[in-house]
């Protein structure tokens, strides 16, 4: 018997073409290490997602290959820490992800970032030794801080050149804001210092997140594993409350960017940060000192910035589009509860002349399609929802005697799938909104019923590259239906649908029943989460894809607006286009639906004379040339490390912009700024002002 088995094993092992490599990695004591549950949870994603995701993925050496490069870029996207010989080892990796994740055999995944964390921890200490070295800033050097598209570093040596001159243009960004040589050295120091200290807080959660991220951004940019406290926080997020800022953040090279400003919240109320501002300093209340927060882990950071109601966090910020070394603005806010379900839409009304005459638009500002299912459910009739409010908002605008309506869904993310349906039953008398397809080629159409309309004269619908999701499903029905025109910038592209699985629900019965024994015996994993997380974590994993009512998807593509204006945040970079394993856009059948009317001939007129106008616009002449600008910011990736050219390049890029700024005030018959003037609030907005032009043009047309 026992000689039978070991010829078996035997024959196994013949079969096999090639080597295990994980037969090489060594541990030590210190090392980061999985545990047994992780492993279940690896093994049980595997299977889930080749059976049940949209796409029918196969888990194979094609899926692994990319696998090791997006946790390669996961953990050093800058290629400032690996060397090449560290690629070199992990090579014999590249093809045997998929068969480790189908194993739930993680040792390789740890010993990647174990050897990252090494090199992490050498760089950090050597920039600490470094900062006792005096500089001098009068040679013309450069330092290169985006290496993306650079080769691996060499050498030590390599690397050592590369972290000296790092720490040369850290000090001469302070240097020329005005900072005494003695506080920058002590700023340095402790930023570092810092650094060290959240390198040893890392966990093996850390590294399975950070895994599972490389693993189900392979798949498609929407299907995400969240561990157990990462899942707890998302489905807190879903829940709509939270206490802070009203800001989603990332870490983009070692700096803090702000990703989204989320309707309602005091960053979108104070209108102070932006879009890629970055954060490079926190405080707490309106005395406590500055705390640097460059090269911090995100969710430290996030720590840092979020608390309880009331209370003020100040922040540095360095706006989108300058450099680091430009001089930080001060950004003060009080934190607040953020309450997505109750964000309201808002109205505002303005007078615009087309052809010599005057006409009322009312605005409606939509920040989020939501409502409050739990108060829906329970029977309350003065639930809350996006399209109760809008109807309210309609009726006020009837009464006011507006010629237009504008819907603002400009960083419109989405949210209920019901509320934009039924929002766009407002506008027209009834039939079919979206259609929604499912992996087994099953369509369902989703229509609006009811036969009432709320609005039924002139419609502009304003997006940009962030309206998203629920804002695409309802542009996309305003368009197809001939309701209403859609002016601005082509849409996210984001027509992929989610299902939330919490993992529990998938892990078989056998292998709680073995983990259950080994945290009996004394293995402790899965017992380090919070007590109301999914014990095993949780999958948002891509089930369906949205169509219009004319077959197109809005997948990929988003909406093309009618009128298309020019923007800074160029299709390679951003939206669902820019991810390169998104789904792709495809069509199916139409829906059977009416339109209201054809407006191909008043869209060609209408382009015209936006053409026309937009000739001697100061507004799209600025506008053209912030997104000149932004282009070569963007394409830059190096500084010089010399004094006097950098303080000169500040200076002119400040003098620039007040010079701007101070043509667009007088434009609107604003008193012009000085410098270092902090810019007050107001309400110019050159988007929006041209978008309300346009449908005074539709209504004159009409």
């Amino acid at each position: 018997m026992l000689k039978r088995l070991c010829l078996a094993v035997f024959i196994v092992a013949a079969l096999s073409c090639k080597a295990d490599p994980r037969v090489n990695i060594v541990v030590s004591e210190n090392d980061l290490k999985p545990e047994m549950q992780q492993s279940v949870v690896a093994r049980s994603l595997v299977e889930l997602i080749e059976n049940f995701h949209y796409q029918k993925v196969t888990v194979d050496d094609d899926f692994s290959t990319v696998v090791f490069d997006e946790y390669l870029k996961a953990l050093d996207g800058g290629k400032s820490y690996f060397l090449q010989s560290d690629i070199t080892d992990f090579e014999q990796y590249r093809m045997t992800m998929d068969d480790d994740i189908r194993e739930g055999d993680l040792s390789v995944a740890f010993y990647i970032f174990n050897v990252y964390q090494k090199r992490y921890n050498d760089r950090v200490k050597f920039a600490l030794k470094e900062l006792d070295k005096k500089f001098s800033f009068t040679a013309n050097e450069t330092y290169t801080y985006d290496r993306e598209k650079l080769p691996w570093l060499k050498s030590e040596s390599e690397s050592n050149t590369l972290w000296s001159r790092r720490i040369k243009y850290e000090m001469l960004n302070l240097k020329v804001t005005g900072t005494e040589e003695a506080k920058i050295r002590e700023t340095l120091k402790k930023r570092y210092e810092n650094l060290i200290s959240q390198s040893t807080k890392f966990n093996n959660q850390d590294v399975f997140q950070i895994f599972m991220n490389a693993f189900t951004g392979t798949v498609d940019p929407h299907t995400n594993y969240f561990v157990p406290n990462r899942a707890q926080e998302f489905n807190e997020e879903l829940a709509r409350t939270f206490e802070g800022i009203g800001a989603r953040l990332q870490l983009e090279n070692e700096v803090v960017k702000v990703a989204e400003i989320i309707p309602g919240g005091p960053a979108f109320k104070a209108k102070t940060l932006n879009v890629n501002d970055r954060i490079i300093a926190v405080a707490q209340g309106r005395d406590g000192e500055f705390v640097d927060v460059i090269g911090w882990r995100i969710d430290v950071t996030v720590t840092k910035i979020k608390g309880p109601k009331g209370t003020i966090v100040r922040l540095k910020v360095i706006p989108a589009g300058q450099e680091l070394s430009s001089t930080p603005k001060i950004v003060e806010l009080v934190r607040d509860k953020v309450v997505l379900e109750d964000q309201s839409a808002k109205k505002i009304i303005k007078t615009v002349s087309s052809g010599g005459k005057s006409y009322k638009i009312g605005i409606i500002q939509l920040p989020a399609f939501y409502a409050d299912f739990r108060a829906m459910q329970a029977g309350d009739p003065n639930y809350k929802s996006t399209t109760r409010d809008v109807r309210l908002l309609l009726d006020t605008l009837k009464q006011e005697k507006v010629d237009a309506v504008v819907l603002d869904l400009r960083s419109n993310g989405g949210g209920s799938l019901p509320e934009a349906i039924s929002l766009s039953g407002l506008f027209i008398k009834s039939g079919p909104v979206v259609q929604v397809r499912d992996r087994r080629n099953k369509v369902e159409v989703d229509e609006d019923e009811d036969t009432s309309i709320a609005w039924s004269g002139p419609l502009g619908v304003l997006l940009d590259r962030f309206s998203a999701s629920a804002s695409e499903i309802f542009a996309g029905a305003m368009q197809d239906y001939g309701r209403g025109i859609v002016i601005g910038n082509q849409s996210y592209g984001k027509g992929t649908v989610q299902q939330g699985i919490d993992m529990s629900r998938v892990i078989g019965t056998a292998d709680k029943l073995m983990l259950k024994a080994a945290q009996t015996a004394g293995n402790k994993g899965g017992n380090n989460v919070r007590t109301n997380a999914p014990e095993f974590g949780q999958i948002n994993l891509t089930m369906a894809k949205f169509y219009r009512v004319n077959g197109s998807s809005t997948q990929h593509k988003g909406v093309v607006p009618d009128i298309e204006l020019p923007t800074v945040f160029p299709k390679d970079k951003y939206g669902e286009s820019s991810e390169p394993r998104a789904l792709p856009w495809d069509t199916i059948a139409p829906s059977k639906f009416v339109q209201v009317t054809n407006l191909e001939d008043v869209k060609r007129k209408l382009i015209v004379m936006h053409k026309e106008r937009m000739k001697t616009s100061l507004g799209y002449k600025n506008l053209l040339e912030d997104i000149e600008e932004f282009a070569k910011r963007e394409a830059e990736t190096s500084i010089t490390l010399n004094e006097e050219q950098l303080k000169k390049e500040r200076d002119e890029q400040e003098a620039k912009a007040l010079q701007r700024e101070n043509q667009r005030r007088a434009a609107k018959g604003l008193p012009p700024l000085k410098k270092g003037e902090a810019k007050p609030k107001d309400d110019v907005d050159f988007i929006r002002d041209e978008a309300l032009q346009i449908v005074a043009d539709y209504i004159q047309i009409k």
